[in-house]
């Protein structure tokens, strides 16, 4: 019974960190991207997008691109969507970008 007690408190401490963390970046003012690997899109008009700190391709077609992010989804909606350039931080998207989901 002892080790289901302290796996519990694990468990809970584990749940509580990112509020912590959060906190703590947050009240130093340190960059949220570089702190946690958070997406930065930088969209120009409607037909230029860069995506940082993204982690890989999930779909890619003319009419849609779906990134893997550390947190969540990015779907980007559109014509003639077509991704110039990728590297494994960066990429840059451009088309006629109608629509932009994070899920």
């Amino acid at each position: 019974m002892r080790k289901s007690r302290n796996a519990s408190r694990i468990t809970k401490q584990k749940e509580e960190t990112p509020g912590v963390k959060e906190n703590v970046v947050d009240s130093l003012k340190l960059p949220k991207d570089l702190m946690f690997g958070a997406v930065i899109l930088t969209v120009t008009g409607q037909c230029e997008a860069y995506v940082e700190n993204y982690r890989g391709i999930i779909e890619y077609t003319k009419e849609r691109i779906r990134l893997q992010t550390k947190t969540c989804q990015l779907e980007m909606k559109g014509t003639n969507l077509h991704i110039d350039y990728y590297t494994n931080d960066e990429m840059k998207i451009t088309g006629r970008i109608i629509e932009i989901h994070y899920t």
